[in-house]
């Protein structure tokens, strides 16, 4: 028996799942098909997306992958590096957006609703409490989102699809927000959402090699 969980090779396994799951392996190649088809973003975009999401998802089947791929379509290692950073910017600040709830459960007089804007008012007490680290944060996600081989544009709508990968509620409404103020469209913004959704799905999928392989040892 292997104790190497991620190999290459493990990959061939998915090929029974034609086999296995018909039905439901023809539904997802249509649907992953469709996501990657040039629209409002183009091959490149989704894909440099992709890899953005792989590394929320921490799937090393799907970095492989879509990085190829990614490759393929065209981008360069420079914009691929500056896609994954705006992810670390985006987890980072799901953290830091998150900790307003942290404030209102230790205030009596807050309003127990846990998700509203309003909330976002308390993230003063986190640089009050610690400002040195704060500050690191706030210049760190500044550098992240700060327009380089990729728009400024595009990495808002990067971190789009990565605020709904991480579920943060905060993190899809500022961003959403300077997305818009950047001039993307709804159809930008839906597409890369969808690509997000692929990648959610497609981790899942991917890992069914590992499991097969541990089924039949």
């Amino acid at each position: 028996m292997s104790t190497i969980l991620y190999q290459k090779e493990y990959m061939k396994n998915l090929n029974q799942l034609k086999d296995l799951a018909p039905e439901q392996m023809k539904a997802f190649s249509e649907y992953n098909d469709g996501v990657f088809k040039d629209g409002a973003l183009t091959k490149k975009d989704k894909e440099i997306i992709a890899v953005a999401i792989a590394h929320v998802t921490q799937c090393p089947y799907c970095i492989d992958s879509h990085t190829r791929s990614a490759k393929k379509a065209g981008a360069s290692l420079e914009e691929l590096v500056e896609a994954v950073f705006v992810v670390s910017g985006v987890e980072a600040g799901g953290a830091v957006t998150h900790s307003t709830n942290m404030h209102n459960a230790k205030d009596p007089e807050a309003d127990d609703t846990l998700y509203v804007r309003s909330n976002l008012k308390k993230l003063g007490q986190l640089g009050k409490s610690a400002p040195d680290a704060f500050k690191g944060y706030s210049n760190f996600n500044a550098a992240a989102m700060k327009e380089g081989k990729l728009s400024a544009k595009f990495k808002e709508i990067i971190a789009v699809a990565v605020g709904h990968a991480t579920l943060c509620p905060y993190c899809i409404d500022v961003h959403t927000k300077n997305a818009d103020k950047a001039g993307a469209t709804d159809e930008e913004l839906s597409e890369a959402v969808l690509v997000a959704s692929a990648l959610l799905a497609g981790g899942s999928y991917a890992h069914m090699a590992n499991m097969i392989k541990s089924y039949g040892e």
